[in-house]
């Protein structure tokens, strides 16, 4: 018998499915079903739609991964990449050496992002974005003598990555499962989370209680031993957790008033999501001291993250202020690659060419405001959001503070009827998560939300059958 090739057009789904269970492990793998269940193995992509390799059609709700911005098949992006693979496919970024499109990119980056942020460190993902941020913080600290100053602090319902250090920083306690995690300099606090709060709370009391809860982490850990706060400006896979106004800039001044450096994760927010390149200044009116980015930079065409850094912090430690053997010893080998640099650099020409953040801008509040009338059906709480960055929440129970499994149940079976009607959303919990390319128009929202209505009704119907609802 002829093996057929997965990657012949002729492999069925069921050789592709067979050749994946048995070689591949997948993040966030269900070990107990691994081996066994079937895939959806996604074969091709246009604009805001994918297709798998039936042929079936969908419109791809979570932009593969918070990333796909400009969408799928675009041939710039393609042609730009091979034109480069042609010229320089890599050399090594360490020491003094670089290339013409990483230095470009920097120079670009430097000028996309906030006050005095001009110093960039590539890195090939978001959670190397965030380690690399970790690293120079320590680094910074221990060069101005205060190696003391090494505890981070960081929030429940984060997520920050997948190394050893970045998922020790992420607060979604449904991800800690066999793993071994850092908890000697990492602590966790409150993740703001308005749905949640007292009833009996404002928004603006329940913020001030974020900032109490905060000042008292920090008096008990004491301001010489810590380093940094991290946040992301709206927490993504934790739920689209929107910060109440004036959150942001409050955490800041604390960090200013007790010497904390902070770190804005814009990993998931930056380049336009939020209707901005960086969100920092324009939609919560801080600048950080270091941003960490990544997906969105090359629209996922090319894996690449960066860290972008204070020019006051590296004078301090460079060039005339350098402690003996200053030698950043932290990168990586594909930091700066040259082709996901031009993927970068094309990625963001697009996007400044095709106004996609004004079109962003636009059809943002069409997009909440659509998803908000969802909130008429009694299985869904609530619907969040900020632009092209949403959750329906799913809440049967009632209870007001936490989710419970029926309310899971709910969220698991509104993805299913989403699923079969050609819709992608990203189930976590009570929740589903929306997050399509930037690209999406008004039609492409209709139906988006269509779909929803349908598949909300249909589990409704379901959930009532099976007595998890009652009338």
């Amino acid at each position: 018998m002829v093996h057929t090739p997965v990657t012949h057009p002729d492999a069925t789904t069921q050789q592709i499915s067979k050749a994946d269970k048995r070689h591949t492990l997948h993040p966030w793998a269900d070990l107990a079903t691994a081996p066994t269940d079937g895939d959806l193995v996604i074969s091709e992509g246009e604009g805001y739609h994918v297709c798998d390799s039936d042929g079936k059609r969908y419109i791809d709700g979570i932009a593969g991964m918070w990333c796909v911005n400009i969408g799928y098949g675009n041939t710039e992006m393609a042609e730009a990449m091979a034109r480069q693979a042609e010229k320089l496919v890599y050399y090594t970024p360490f020491g003094a050496m670089t290339n013409p499109l990483s230095a470009e990119l920097a120079r670009v980056l430097a000028g996309l992002t906030p006050g005095d942020l001009n110093r960039v460190q590539f890195t090939n993902s978001g959670s190397a974005a965030v380690d690399s941020a970790i690293r120079f913080v320590h680094f910074y600290f221990s060069a101005l003598g205060k190696p003391e100053k090494k505890h981070i602090i960081s929030r429940l319902e984060s997520y920050h990555g997948s190394s050893y250090l970045t998922a020790s920083l992420s607060g979604k306690q449904v991800d800690r499962t066999y793993f071994h995690y850092m908890d000697d300099i990492i602590h966790h606090i409150s993740a703001p989370n308005p749905y949640r709060r007292d009833p009996g709370l404002s928004l603006e009391a329940y913020c001030q209680s974020l900032f109490d809860e905060f000042e008292a982490k920090i008096d008990e850990l004491g301001p010489e031993n810590i380093a940094c706060f991290i946040a992301e400006p709206i927490m993504g896979s934790g739920g689209v957790l929107v910060p109440p106004p004036g959150y942001h800039k409050g955490m800041k001044a604390l960090c200013e008033k007790y010497d904390i450096l902070y770190i804005l994760d814009e990993v998931v927010t930056g380049f336009g999501r939020l209707g901005h390149f960086f969100s920092a200044e324009p939609v919560w009116e801080i600048t950080p001291d270091l941003i960490t980015c990544a997906k969105g930079i090359t629209s996922g065409y090319q894996p690449m993250g960066a860290v972008i850094i204070s020019d006051r912090l590296f004078n301090q430690i460079s060039g005339e202020n350098a402690p003996d053997e200053a030698y950043f010893t932290n990168g990586y080998t594909y930091s700066g690659h040259p082709i996901a640099c031009a993927a970068a650099l094309k990625n963001i020409e697009i996007m400044q060419r095709d106004k996609i953040c004004e079109h962003v801008q636009e059809v943002g509040p069409y997009f909440l405001e659509k998803l908000k009338t969802l909130e008429q059906y009694e299985i869904i709480g609530e619907v969040r959001g900020n632009h092209l960055m949403a959750c329906v929440e799913c809440n049967i129970s009632g209870n007001p503070v936490a989710a419970e499994d029926k309310d899971i149940t709910a969220a698991r079976t509104v993805d299913a009827f989403c699923d079969q009607a050609g819709l992608i959303v990203r189930p976590y919990e009570a929740l589903l998560i929306l997050s399509p390319p930037l690209i999406i128009d008004k039609e492409g929202i209709d139906q988006l939300v269509a779909i929803m209505a349908a598949s909300i009704e249909k589990a409704t119907e379901k959930l009532r059958k099976e007595e998890l609802l009652t009338a």
